[in-house]
């Protein structure tokens, strides 16, 4: 096993399988990542809103890569092992309007997050927030020439959000392209399911991956093997619920009724509620199959909550 840094300034902002690699590796070996935030360093611990309303989306989603593994090839599965991960010590989370599940937010909000204990970090000091590092991006180059944006995810894997790809965990990707071309980015301190307001903690992380391969695999999407999440095995939950014959309007009632009892019993204003949502609650599709009506729910840990 041979453990490789990558260049921090080796990035690129969108998916294209021309890209020259900026590393070559061999299965087996590692690669230690330093990844910028999602802003690419235009939000930083001293920002104001002034500096979201400012952001060249040009910048957004820098990607360290692309990594050529040797002996990939079009119907092998790319494995990714997260080996380590670690918080660089500050973070920031934001309402950009047009972004989001809830269209009705539409003033700009910045909260800068203090991760400097590093394990956990607090909400105006009214809620708790344990840190699950995470890279929210990771991928391959698309098997389609040309670029392509990074935000929506695909069969390539690229931004998935997924909080369980933490310490731990393996992701399997179907390789598109002769070499696979992976890159990462977009890190999380923190995150429920869904990522509700378009952001998490939005974090710069340092980032250790290996490399492995699984020749033909038959893999058609990404697939994940994660751990045991403690939160599912003990505490107290607090659940809303949407129901409609729609998912995404049940998505939309279920967080809009989180919301509401965050500020009526404890005493968050509606974005301070919006981004504690996005951080720490989870979306979860609870019924669909008694049609025509379909449930979301939104579970929010109780034990986050400071009693004051």
């Amino acid at each position: 096993m041979t453990i490789h840094f990558i260049d921090p300034n080796k990035i690129h902002y969108k998916w294209d399988n021309s890209l020259k690699p900026a590393l070559k590796i061999k299965p087996g070996d590692r690669v230690v990542f330093e990844l910028r935030d999602v802003s690419d360093n235009q939000i930083t611990p001293n920002s104001t809103v002034e500096d979201l309303i400012k952001l060249d989306w040009n910048r957004v989603y820098p990607l360290s890569g692309p990594i050529y593994v040797e002996g990939a090839e079009p119907g092998d599965a790319l494995i990714v092992n997260v080996i380590d991960i670690k918080c660089k010590g500050w973070g920031w989370s934001a309402i950009i309007p047009g972004y989001g599940l809830l269209e009705e937010f539409d003033k700009p909000y910045l909260y800068i997050w203090d991760l400097s204990e590093g394990t956990y970090t607090t909400l105006n000091d009214k809620a708790y927030i344990p840190l699950n590092p995470f890279p929210g991006v990771m991928g391959v180059a698309p098997a389609k020439p040309g670029q392509h944006p990074i935000m929506p995810p695909g069969p390539h894997g690229g931004n998935m959000d997924i909080r369980n790809l933490t310490i731990g965990s393996t992701l399997k990707l179907p390789v598109q392209v002769e070499g696979a071309l992976f890159s990462c980015g977009d890190g999380h301190a923190a995150q429920g399911d869904g990522e509700v307001c378009v952001t998490a903690i939005e974090a710069p992380l340092y980032l250790v991956l290996e490399f492995n391969l699984e020749k033909n695999a038959e893999l058609e999407y990404p697939q994940i093997t994660t751990y045991i999440d403690p939160e599912l095995e003990a505490g107290e939950y607090h659940v809303t619920m949407g129901i409609s014959p729609n998912l995404m309007e049940a998505a939309k009632t279920a967080v809009r009724e989180m919301i509401k009892h965050l500020t009526r019993k404890y005493g968050f204003t509606r974005e301070e509620a919006y981004i504690l949502t996005s951080i720490t609650c989870h979306l979860k599709i609870s019924e669909i199959v008694d049609k025509p009506n379909w449930i979301v729910t939104c579970h929010l840990p109780l034990q986050i909550l400071i009693e004051t």
